[in-house]
């Protein structure tokens, strides 16, 4: 179920895992891979649309009753556009790599950082979709772990997220039964 037209986590780094930490003849399968769609930013496209437009509007407002300086009408229109693109770099700098062994979660534009969460150190999933999120097919997926560095991981508006839930719940058992992996309830 690779998602056809994303763009990979970084061409140039190195694989995340040795190829012998995957049991022979069970190849890594990706499940989701690249940034989410800005669909899934509605609410930050509204509201950034919305400043944006303010903005302009009291450019054009200073400039039609010749109101302060120039400068000052120029920079408020500058500002106005300039807030414009940023739900999309919202959007940008946040990448998911999602497999059947793993989870890597990617943050940033210029300097990236990149943390991975193994499927067996997963504890508990959360799915949530909104009314908005439905129409628009994102959704959100929280993941709860045992990883002393991420113990928890939010997964925003990735794109066929009922699927993808189902996916990592199954494959979240099956890694944790390769390994070994038992739970101990208390009591």
């Amino acid at each position: 179920m690779t998602t056809p037209g994303a763009q990979p986590l970084d061409p140039n780094a190195p694989p995340s895992e040795p190829a012998a930490a995957v049991p022979p003849g069970d190849l890594e399968e990706v499940y989701f891979q690249g940034s989410p769609p800005v669909r899934a930013f509605t609410g930050s496209v509204f509201l950034f649309c919305l400043v944006g437009a303010v903005l302009i509007a009291a450019a054009i407002a200073l400039q039609v009753e010749h109101m302060g300086p120039r400068l000052l009408r120029v920079i408020v229109c500058v500002l106005g556009l300039a807030v414009l693109p940023i739900p999309i770099l919202i959007a940008r700098s946040t990448y998911y790599r999602i497999t059947s062994y793993r989870i890597d979660y990617g943050r940033g534009l210029l300097a990236r950082d990149i943390d991975t969460l193994e499927l067996w150190h997963v504890e508990d999933l959360h799915f949530h979709q909104s009314v908005m999120d439905r129409i628009l097919n994102v959704g959100d997926i929280t993941v709860l772990s045992h990883d002393e560095t991420m113990p928890k991981l939010d997964i925003h508006g990735v794109p066929n997220p009922r699927e993808l839930f189902e996916e990592l719940k199954q494959r979240v058992i099956s890694v944790k039964r390769q390994r070994g992996v038992i739970k101990m309830d208390p009591g």
